[in-house]
């Protein structure tokens, strides 16, 4: 006999969080249900929190490695992998512990073990110990999230070949890596791991690193991945990829051939939807096992919602979190939670980089008559102080009525600082001399967006 429910949700991630936390706080019953066994989902035990937290130890001991003095007292490059990420594993803990509360607090059901929609209206979860449950529900809502994308050609159960999931476990020395594919994954992971002394070939198969960002940024990314020693080959497509017991070699489609330790695969990313039994509700993946939602993120069946990774992009937990309780929200007819449109871009490179409205390309594009602000933080003395001086604040604005088009941040605590602009940007009368004529703590990397403005305004005329 199946238990019932108002609503089932099927992971505990970012996504499905967002979900049941609205769809409780409106009063509907509701049942949770991850694979993993722990809440959280991928971003907590696999992706986000883990790799950021590797960024944070990897970023310190770069820091050290700058600083004259301290630099002295010890080895940093004696520092195994192991140990940086044993901070990483500690966070998991208290990122589950936390997130385990929140289900708890608000009377959440959570299941553990994987799911599939038998019926229309009907869900079967397999727990670890091999008992099936059975849910019924009235709305379902799909945030599965998704996995690395791997190549049916090549061996990922080979020690030496990692995707971003796997690369966490790594448990060896290793002088050289590649890494293939120069998304937002791949060029962290390129910084981290020059950070920690590794030689890094990163293999991007477009002409530019991440070309959707304002060209000066991508530059400015390209640029300080190449001074740090990271060796980018754009333009490169695999043919193949050659094991042995000890290396590696990637051969290129140009004829090229790589050797290194190990091969990083961070080439795109798939749905978590192979399990579902997507057509006992009528649906379909499309070859990356992503799920086709409208703007109120229903489905094809106008019972099941999808959110997240699973939808494809912006693929940010950030955004996961906000799609599921809009998801939510038109499940429950309170309308209160917006569709998710506006997302700042959060890039963990070392250092960061996180932008939001238009780029100066796109501004052209449009023949809109736009002037541009910057700010170095080389110039900024809270960046002298820290020494963190690599960076700049970029801001783009209407030459006519003032409005803020576009945030582009490059250097450290960029994904903190776009707040501040993207909070301006959002309100009514936002115009660039809010800025201008703003008072901001002395020294404060907040100050750049003063200089920024002042330094816009200045070409005006």
């Amino acid at each position: 006999m199946a238990t019932r429910y108002d609503a089932v949700v099927i992971g505990a991630g970012p996504a499905g969080e967002g979900a049941a936390m609205k769809l409780v706080k409106e009063g509907l019953r509701v049942a949770v249900i991850d694979q993993l066994g722990e809440v959280g989902g991928n971003c907590a035990h696999v992706g986000t929190i883990p790799s950021k937290a590797l960024r944070q130890t990897v970023y310190n001991l770069m820091r050290f490695r700058r600083d004259p003095l301290l630099s002295r007292m010890a080895d940093i490059r004696s520092v195994p992998l192991s140990q940086v990420l044993a901070r990483a594993h500690k966070v998991i803990e208290t990122q589950v512990s936390t997130h385990h509360r929140f289900f708890e607090r608000n009377d959440v059901d959570l299941y553990f073990g994987q799911a599939h929609f038998e019926e229309p209206n009907l869900i079967s979860v397999l727990t670890p110990e091999g008992i099936t449950e059975r849910i019924g529900f009235e709305h379902a809502v799909i945030a599965t999230g998704s996995r690395p994308y791997q190549p049916r050609d090549i061996d990922f159960g080979h020690p030496r070949v990692f995707d971003s999931d796997k690369i966490l476990k790594l448990d060896y020395a290793v002088n050289k890596l590649i890494i293939y594919g120069a998304g937002v994954i791949g060029c962290e992971y390129a910084s981290i791991f020059v950070g920690l002394g590794y030689k890094v070939d990163l293999v991007n198969t477009q002409p530019q690193l991440l070309s959707y960002l304002d060209d000066e940024i991508a530059d400015a990314l390209s640029h300080y991945l190449r001074d740090l020693g990271v060796l980018i080959r754009n333009q490169e497509e695999y043919e193949r990829v050659e094991t042995t017991n000890d290396s590696v070699v990637l051969h290129l489609k140009s004829g090229k051939k790589i050797k290194a330790d190990a091969i990083l695969w961070c080439n795109g990313r798939a749905g978590n939807t192979e399990t579902l039994a997507l057509e006992a509700v009528g649906l379909q993946a499309n070859s990356r096992g992503q799920i086709a939602v409208d703007e109120q993120y229903r489905t094809a069946n106008p019972s099941v919602f999808a959110v997240g990774d699973v939808i494809g992009p912006p693929a940010l937990a950030s955004a996961a979190y906000d799609q599921g309780r809009c998801a939510a929200a038109h499940i429950t007819g309170s309308l209160d939670v917006p569709h998710v449109d506006e997302v700042p871009t959060g890039i963990y490179t070392i250092p960061e980089i996180s932008c939001l409205g238009k780029t100066e390309k796109q501004l052209t594009d449009a023949k809109v008559p736009y002037e541009v602000g910057q700010s170095f933080f080389r110039h900024l003395a809270r960046a002298q102080i820290s020494g963190d001086v690599v960076g700049m604040l970029k801001i783009l604005f209407h030459r006519d009525t003032r409005e803020i088009l576009g945030i582009h941040c490059f250097g450290n605590n960029a994904a903190e600082i776009v707040h501040i602009g993207q909070a301006v940007m959002n309100q009514p009368g936002n115009s660039i001399d809010y800025f201008a004529n703003t008072t901001f703590n002395y020294p404060t990397m907040a100050e750049a967006y003063r200089v920024a403005a002042l330094n816009g305004m200045n070409r005006l005329f």
